[in-house]
This record gives structure tokens, C-alpha cells and sequence, in this order.
């Protein structure tokens, strides 16, 4: 006699591959924040989310889009320097609201040492957070900075043509790719000391 199928179809989520619903599990149970770190088609995005009974509540947020406006960058928005500003920028204002802890939550994406969510959660420890994480999936600091991406372009700069291509982003901010991390520190700088200008006259 037929009993109807014997495979267990998985959450729409999952096959969707957007939720990973064993290790929501955990990070429910654990009770501490998440820093969920999400790379787009254009953009880093860094959140600390709180679980609750009726679904995520976020606690805070940092787009790699508000480095332009608010302090002055120049360079791309999903490359390491702008995940790592991006994740400083969620970081210090997550300490600034009292939280200290947060676990990492990168999704169904899969983990490679080195790269932009990485980048992020070096961003979110250099503010103060504290995030449980093995210190050898970080990138190398020269890279955080972008000093790849200027010997890249001192490389590729005796082919203009190419060159202009490449770094078209970058020519039409006014910024030449080969002074990426003088620029980056610059930014970098500015965001503490606005971020610290805020929270003092909160």
C-alpha cells in the first residue's frame, strides 16, 4: 500500500539557500547578537541583529554606500578596504550602544580565508567588539589597505587603455588607484573622529 513519498523536503530557505537552520539554532541558543555580513552585486553590508520571538531586530547597520556621502570615499564598495571600513563603521557604532560581544553569521556563504566578510569582521574587531574567530582567516593588513590593488595598477598603468577600464570607479571620484591606501587611512581617520564627535554630544 502507497504511504506517499519517503524524502523529506527541506525549508523553502534552505533550498533557497538563505538560511542555514542548524546554525540559526545555535546562534538562537547562544543569546548573543549576530554580526551578519552580507556581500552584494554593489555593496558590503554589516548588521548586529538581535533574535526575538517575532522575527530579527536590528540592532544597528553599516552600508558601504554611506562611505561615499559622509566621509569622502573614493574607492570601490565591495573590495577589502571598503568591507573592512564597513565593518569598522557597524563595530563603533555597536560599542557606542553599550554592546560588546557579537558572533558571526556569514549565511550559507561559503568560507575562504582572506576575503571581504573576513575583511568586515577585522573592521568590527578593530572597533572593540569582541568575536569569537580564528586569527588566520583574516586578510594580511597590506591588503585591508588596498596596497594590492596600487601595485596592480602601477603594473597595468603602461597600458592606459586597460587601465582606465579597470579603474574607471576610481578616475571618476578623483582618485588615482595607485594612492588607494593613503586614502583609505585618510577615510579611516575621518570615520573614528566623526563617529567619536557623535557620541559624545549624544
Amino acid at each position: 500500500m502507497a504511504t506517499g513519498p519517503r524524502y523529506s523536503l527541506p525549508f523553502r530557505r534552505r533550498r533557497e539557500r538563505k538560511t542555514d537552520y542548524k546554525q540559526r539554532r545555535a546562534f538562537l541558543i547562544s543569546g548573543v547578537p549576530r554580526l551578519v555580513i552580507r556581500i552584494t552585486g554593489k555593496h558590503t553590508i554589516a548588521q548586529l541583529t538581535e533574535s526575538t520571538p517575532i522575527g530579527d531586530k536590528i540592532l544597528v547597520s553599516a552600508n558601504s554606500a554611506e562611505l561615499e556621502g559622509k566621509f569622502g570615499w573614493k574607492g570601490g564598495f565591495k573590495d577589502l578596504p571598503a568591507a573592512y571600513l564597513t565593518g569598522l563603521l557597524a563595530g563603533t557604532r555597536a560599542t557606542s550602544k553599550t554592546i560588546k560581544t557579537a558572533i558571526i553569521d556569514l549565511g550559507l556563504r561559503r568560507v575562504t580565508k582572506g576575503s571581504r566578510v573576513f575583511s568586515a569582521l577585522k573592521g568590527a574587531l578593530d572597533s572593540g567588539l569582541e568575536i569569537p574567530h580564528s586569527k588566520e582567516i583574516l586578510p594580511e593588513p597590506t591588503r585591508i589597505r588596498g596596497e594590492h590593488i596600487a601595485d596592480y595598477a602601477k603594473k597595468l598603468s603602461s597600458n592606459p587603455d586597460r587601465y582606465k577600464r579597470q579603474f574607471t570607479r576610481y578616475l571618476a571620484s578623483g582618485l588615482k588607484p595607485e594612492d588607494l591606501p593613503d586614502h583609505f587611512e585618510q577615510v579611516k581617520k575621518k570615520l573614528l573622529e566623526t563617529l567619536k564627535k557623535e557620541t559624545q554630544s549624544a
